[in-house]
């Protein structure tokens, strides 16, 4: 089957701004065929790592909100925190930073809530039963959600070739433990030099693996540590970290069993914004020169074929001198944008995957919208 994928260009003129533009084209996609009517509606974005200015403007963000509002739901923005320590590693900074970067009821209309809680620690797990994944681990508050709608910034990433809507989506919604799932089969391990001896890791280790050694240290015993990931999720401090060893295939493969979790039972909807796309993830505090031009926004109920009309018309886009492709040396025609940023990251893994699994179809019929 194909999927309908609806896009509008960066092209305005009075009395057709871009806030107009993006209203028009997600009602052709169908976000008023959703069930709104007084349900709980998670708009999943990522609010972009303080010193990054290439995140989504929260002004599209409030136009979002007051649609839902008029249908009847009850929306909210939403994110789970990162596996990496950071401004976004808790609730509370996670919050702050989301302030801070315009993500404000004032701003935007609806409140923020993190969604797996505090640390990282509030999830539920999802049955899926799938190639890597048995059982996901979702941040409790995307879980418990009646409809998830994804609002993604579009941009190249490093260990996924391009972040798209099942990046957004599938390890976004994770909670820490879920992406340590998702990031790595082996287990955290400690960076000794930033141990504080707090004594954090030591209190939320379910088993009892963590102690401290003769220079009041933390050390993991490996024959009791379960890879939970609690003590990644605990410290402060950026000790306790999780091992990126995982092969990138799998990485995106499990991104995509992830994904499938998310939307399991929910109605969903997707909106994608290809604008300011950085060779590189917004979890990095700066953002490199884009790539190309801005493209537009484009919106469907499937978000694979989604993300592949959006890779698709980044790649159609001509790239923009003094970005990293300019200083990597010309593109050949019609060579890959995304695997010349990142040669080691082949992003049709995960797409071809979530195809597989039936998340969605790459094969995608693009509607324009004016």
């Amino acid at each position: 089957m194909t999927s309908k994928v609806y896009f509008t260009n960066m092209r305005t003129k009075p009395g057709n701004n871009m806030l107009d533009k993006l209203e028009r084209v997600i009602e052709k996609a169908g976000i008023g065929d959703l069930d709104l009517k007084d349900k709980m509606v998670a708009l999943k974005i990522h609010f972009g790592e303080p010193g990054n200015l290439a995140y989504i403007r929260p002004n599209y963000a409030a136009l979002i909100v007051d649609k839902i509002k008029k249908l009847g739901g009850k929306p909210f923005l939403t994110d789970c925190n990162t596996l990496y320590y950071g401004r976004r590693s808790n609730a509370v900074d996670h919050l702050e930073a989301a302030m801070e970067n315009g993500f404000n009821r004032i701003a935007v209309g609806c409140d923020v809530i993190i969604a797996d809680g505090l640390t990282g620690t509030d999830a539920k797990e999802i049955v899926i039963n799938q190639k890597h994944v048995e059982r996901a681990k979702i941040g409790t508050v995307i879980a418990d959600a009646d409809v998830l709608i994804s609002i993604t910034h579009f941009k190249g990433h490093e260990q996924t070739g391009f972040g798209g809507a099942l990046k957004n989506i599938g390890m976004g919604c994770g909670s820490r433990k879920g992406k340590l799932e998702m990031h790595s089969a082996s287990k955290p391990k400690m960076d000794q030099e930033k141990c504080v001896s707090c004594g954090i890791c030591i209190k939320n280790c379910p088993e009892k693996a963590i102690t401290y050694n003769e220079k009041r240290q933390a050390q993991i015993d490996y024959e009791k540590c379960i890879g939970c990931g609690q003590c990644v999720a605990s410290c402060h401090y950026g000790a306790a970290r999780a091992v990126y060893d995982q092969a990138i295939d799998i990485l995106n493969e499990k991104i995509a069993e992830y994904t499938l979790a998310v939307l399991k039972g929910k109605q969903h909807f997707h909106i994608s914004f290809m604008m300011n796309i950085s060779p590189d993830c917004d979890c990095w505090d700066v953002n490199d020169q884009a790539i190309v031009p801005d493209v537009g926004i484009a919106a469907s109920s499937d978000p694979v074929a989604l993300d592949r009309a959006c890779v698709d018309l980044v790649n159609a886009a001509p790239e923009i001198k003094g970005s990293i492709i300019g200083d990597k040396g010309k593109l050949r025609e019609g060579e890959d944008k995304f695997v010349h940023v990142h040669p080691d990251v082949h992003w049709k893994d995960g797409l071809n995957h979530a195809e597989e699994i039936k998340v969605g179809t790459q094969e995608y019929q693009l509607i324009t919208v004016k």
